[in-house]
């Protein structure tokens, strides 16, 4: 025992120096020192795989109650799907602008004067961020807030495709299962259960797929600036150039909405919380996992999006939109 002890104190104190050298001997204690190595590396890459789950997660629960912040929002009150994204794109990037001037001036700072990590960031906010925030609003226009995320949720086939071919392999055991249950689900709540039939407005269901297109893109484009500039910087800069592009044409200012305190109030809750917390979240969680798995488990936001469109306005699923939610459900107990 007192070998053993001696061993392993050996191997601390050579850890600790951080020798520059990669190759150690065979010895006892560098042996340990390898184990040693192995354990603490095994241990960080399981943190960051948990909070990784868990800020995607949160990230899924948080979009899903911003849908239905939105439907509340356009059942209530006369207002326009364009201002709506628009306007929830600048007050959200102004939010971000503020904390990343606070707490992380010196990344963002480096992204504006790196002229290729810029252009990134234009077809980030353009094919990603517009078209899923745009297409992902007027889906529940069209439709309701339950229905619309789980559209989205296609984002898992052209997510699972591109991870597949830039990585040269097959599609995962646990990749394809989830993908059933995703189309699975979606098949339910587009068809009520009767493929003849559309249960929902073919409108929704091509301007939902959109909304899946730019989710892919939400996940994929990015992924090289998440590494070098984090999440909060690169969420918050791709959404406040969005807004202000469209603003342009917009002119979300030329015609307010006429919004009480509640409207106002569900727009704020939309944009800080469906908005802000949640994109950061989730591009937190690609950023951890990889965007194949971070896609998976941010399809909770149906479930959320069902849970708190009936608390809230009142919202009547059927058995088989019932059905598909759970699909989702398994697919995220799956993937975790």
């Amino acid at each position: 025992m007192r070998e053993e002890a001696t061993v392993a104190l050996e191997a601390d104190q050579i850890l600790n120096r951080e020798l520059e050298d990669p190759v150690f001997g065979t010895d006892a204690a560098s042996r340990a020192l390898r184990r040693r190595k192995r354990e603490r590396s095994n241990a960080a890459g399981e943190r960051r795989t948990a909070s990784g789950v868990f800020a995607t997660l949160f990230g899924g629960l948080f979009w899903g109650f911003s849908g239905t912040c939105a439907d509340f929002l356009f059942e209530n009150y006369a207002v326009d799907t364009l201002w709506l994204a628009c306007m929830r794109q600048l007050v959200s990037g102004g939010i971000f602008l503020v904390v990343i001037l606070l707490t992380q001036r010196d990344k963002l700072f480096a992204l504006l004067r790196n002229k290729r990590d810029m252009g990134i960031l234009a077809v980030f906010a353009a094919s990603g961020v517009l078209l899923n925030q745009l297409g992902y609003l007027m889906t529940i226009r069209l439709t309701n807030a339950g229905t619309a995320t789980v559209l989205q949720c296609l984002q898992l086939i052209i997510i699972m495709v591109y991870a597949c071919l830039t990585t040269h392999r097959a599609p995962r055991k646990r990749e394809l299962a989830g993908v059933v249950l995703a189309l699975v689900g979606t098949y339910l709540l587009a068809t009520g259960g009767n493929p003849s039939n559309l249960a929902i407005p073919f409108e929704g269901l091509v301007v939902g797929l959109l909304a899946a297109v730019g989710a892919a893109c939400m996940s994929i484009i990015p992924a090289c600036l998440l590494r070098e500039y984090g999440a909060s910087v690169v969420t918050g800069m791709g959404m406040l150039l969005s807004g202000i592009v469209t603003s342009a044409f917009i002119q979300p200012w030329a015609h307010m909405p006429a919004l009480d305190g509640m409207g106002w109030g569900a727009f704020i809750v939309l944009a800080a919380v469906g908005s802000c917390l949640a994109y950061s979240l989730y591009m937190q969680g690609v950023k951890e996992i990889g965007s194949m798995r971070a896609s998976l488990i941010g399809t909770i936001e149906p479930v959320s999006a069902a849970v708190t469109s009936a608390l809230v306005l009142g919202t009547v699923f059927t058995g088989t939109d019932i059905v598909g939610f759970a699909a989702i459900i398994v697919m995220v107990f799956l993937t975790v």
